[in-house]
């Protein structure tokens, strides 16, 4: 009987070695930053058995085979519906800025979306009003109503808009909602999700999660864009999901999550629903492309362009992550960026040390406090680096600060879902509107300064005298941001 066990330990360490070897040479031959590869190899040789079961669930971007199948035979007629719109009115080279003309560039050669014209934007800044907003246009719809979140939570002005939905439906609006299966459980649990799919709401789980479904698809792969669009006339996106934060994870010790949203009239609206249909039909294999914008529509000389920037499986590699090097790139006097998740490549981090050292003032503005610990241990360990390379770090005190944004030179600005970390830009579905508007930049312009006088800048002498204790967990956890 020894013998059969001692066998058996022996032929049990043979196969794993075989595993872990096998796995190792998956690592090596994937072609991706080499920070990556170097975080996975540290977790499958520290953390036995562990390691190598997290590398099948979370290491390889897998979207999974019918889905992905879906996005490869999608990808042609989407690219054509989009191509088209090089052909409208709103899209003019004449009325493309220094900034967004090579933005334009770059996501019309590999996505075939251009930057449109004739849009009027509206900034909602608290949640009172972006939900009041959304509710008011709810209830004006006439044909249809296409939703996307990551996150939908019952409570507070979320129900009403749950309430104006399925009164949307029942007058004959065609209302389609996907929501994340991770994000909203809570939400899929409720008595909404029955009621509205009573009252003929076309509600989706999507990338549903399962544990049967560990070794067929990638269970972090989230779909996290936030996108409204009504008749195809008005839409919404930004950093806000679907929730009031006055019922939102009152208990997490951060204070209230601070978002805003954007309200867009104009050609861009038919992009973003084209945006939900690509998603929609990932899902469920539906088609029901969007019609396009009216074309002959004259558009005013300071009628300043919004590029939308999607990224996500499927579509282009890290598109938003090189609209977001290209803005910085072309910085003259100032960039101000907010994001509630900071975990950057070694790419973005050298980006964002280059700007400030060629005498471009950078401000990064990030929460205090973080509904993650790992990635707000994560986050301090870049503190160092940046502040060396002259960049002011600002920690905001005033709740957790989820707006995503980017101004440059106050002349131009991104807004929308991604965060400043490896899962926004390399893993999630996303979008981001880039966006050449003073008046609008201004806006968002002012909205970041507000956030400055709520936060405490890091002075870089204090910060070297932080203790041991602190600097042993941002080595830690630093080890591991390439996998946050």
């Amino acid at each position: 009987m020894d013998k059969v066990y001692h066998f058996l330990t022996l032929a049990g360490i043979g196969l794993y070695w075989v595993l872990v070897a096998g796995v190792t040479l998956r690592v090596v031959l994937k072609r991706r930053a080499v920070s990556v590869s170097l975080a996975w190899l540290m977790v499958i040789y520290i953390i036995p058995v562990v390691g190598v079961l997290c590398y099948f669930m979370f290491g390889e971007l897998n979207l999974g085979r019918k889905r992905a199948e879906r996005a490869r035979v999608m990808f042609q007629p989407f690219g054509d519906w989009f191509h088209q719109l090089n052909d409208c009115k709103a899209h003019t080279q004449d009325g493309l800025g220094t900034h967004i003309s090579k933005i334009d560039n770059l996501c019309n050669n590999r996505m075939g979306i251009p930057a449109l014209c004739g849009n009027t934007l509206q900034l909602h800044t608290t949640p009172d009003s972006s939900l009041r907003s959304v509710i008011n246009d709810i209830e004006q719809a006439k044909h249809s109503i296409r939703m996307v979140f990551y996150i939908w939570h019952p409570g507070g002005l979320a129900d009403s808009v749950a309430a104006a939905l399925i009164q949307a439906a029942k007058r004959g609006v065609a209302v389609k909602v996907l929501l994340d299966s991770a994000g909203s459980p809570t939400f899929f649990r409720s008595h909404w999700a029955k009621m509205m799919r009573g009252a003929g709401i076309e509600l989706v789980e999507g990338l549903e999660v399962s544990p049967w479904r560990i070794f067929l698809r990638r269970l972090d792969l989230r779909q996290h864009r936030k996108i409204i669009a009504i008749d195809d006339e008005v839409a919404y996106t930004g950093s806000m999901n679907m929730v009031d934060p006055a019922f939102f994870k009152q208990n997490s010790g951060v204070g209230q999550w601070i978002d805003i949203m954007v309200r867009i009239e104009g050609p861009t609206v038919n992009v973003l629903s084209a945006i939900h249909c690509w998603d929609w039909e990932v899902e469920t294999g539906d088609r029901t492309l969007p019609v396009h914008p009216d074309c002959q529509i004259d558009i005013p000389q300071d009628s300043k362009p919004i590029q939308v920037v999607p990224s996500g499986p499927g579509m282009p590699d890290q598109l938003i992550g090189q609209v977001l090097t290209l803005a910085m790139h072309q910085a003259e006097r100032s960039v101000t960026i907010t994001t509630p998740y900071f975990v950057p490549s070694a790419d973005l981090l050298e980006t964002l040390k280059t700007t400030a050292q060629r005498g471009v003032t950078v401000d990064l503005i990030i929460p205090k406090h973080n509904d993650s610990l790992m990635v707000q241990w994560a986050s301090r360990a870049f503190y160092s680096e940046l502040l060396n390379a002259g960049v002011k770090i600002h920690e905001f005190d005033g709740g957790l600060l989820h707006t995503k944004s980017v101004v440059i030179d106050e002349l131009f600005c991104l807004v929308g879902t991604v965060n400043m970390d490896m899962r926004s830009l390399w893993l999630n579905f996303e979008v981001t509107l880039a966006v050449e508007d003073p008046i609008f930049t201004e806006q968002m312009n002012q909205l970041q300064h507000s956030y400055m006088l709520h936060s405490e800048i890091i002075d870089s002498a204090q910060w070297q005298q932080r203790s041991l204790y602190h600097r042993f967990f941002e080595r830690l956890f630093y080890l591991f941001n390439p996998l946050l």
